[in-house]
């Protein structure tokens, strides 16, 4: 779903065309899948990937189908992604926008809420779109990730200081607005 600065839906674009060296506004997810205790569930993107293959990140990341709605566009991610059947889905950060260029000149540039889930599985990547997964201690990545110790995801380097503020227990932290979602994500 393609948007203008504001959010508002301005037209549909096929995922294959939009991630280039002129990739225009769309809308995005991140979801970040924790344990019950507290443990963050890492993916490393497939080593075949368009943008950031290889490059750890938070657990999934997608875009939503036209109409769909955002936390069931994270439930079918997940699923699709890593096997994971979800009870419930969290807001966190509703206004969450980003744009980052690899080094081979593609853009990311996408309005991208991030959320939440708990699970009480073990994932089981789909090796199409994951290479690697692994659970860390969320202080441990936020750590990591806050003194760039870690190579990460630019998107997920960019979110880790605004979900920290939000507090050390990440199972607590304050959900956000849906109202505060961007036109089109509502």
């Amino acid at each position: 779903m393609l948007v203008d600065p504001e959010g508002n839906a301005i037209g549909e674009a096929p995922k294959a065309t939009v991630h280039g060296p002129d990739t225009p506004l769309h809308l995005a997810f991140s979801s970040y899948v924790f344990d019950a205790g507290g443990r963050l569930l890492l993916s490393r993107r497939a080593l075949h990937k368009v943008t950031w293959p290889g490059v750890w990140t938070n657990s999934c990341c997608g875009h939503p189908l036209p109409g769909e709605p955002l936390a069931a566009a994270v439930t079918r991610r997940l699923e699709f992604e890593l096997g994971l059947e979800l009870g419930g889905v969290d807001l966190l950060l509703p206004r969450f926008a980003y744009r980052a260029v690899m080094d081979d000149g593609i853009v990311e540039n996408e309005l991208c809420p991030v959320y939440r889930v708990v699970v009480d599985v073990d994932p089981r990547p789909n090796p199409e779109e994951v290479d690697a997964v692994r659970w860390m201690p969320w202080k441990q990545f936020a750590d990591l990730v806050m003194d760039e110790r870690m190579d990460i995801s630019p998107w997920a380097k960019e979110q880790v200081p605004h979900l920290v503020r939000l507090g050390p227990d990440p199972l607590a932290w304050p959900l956000g607005d849906l109202a505060e979602l961007f036109p089109a994500a509502r």
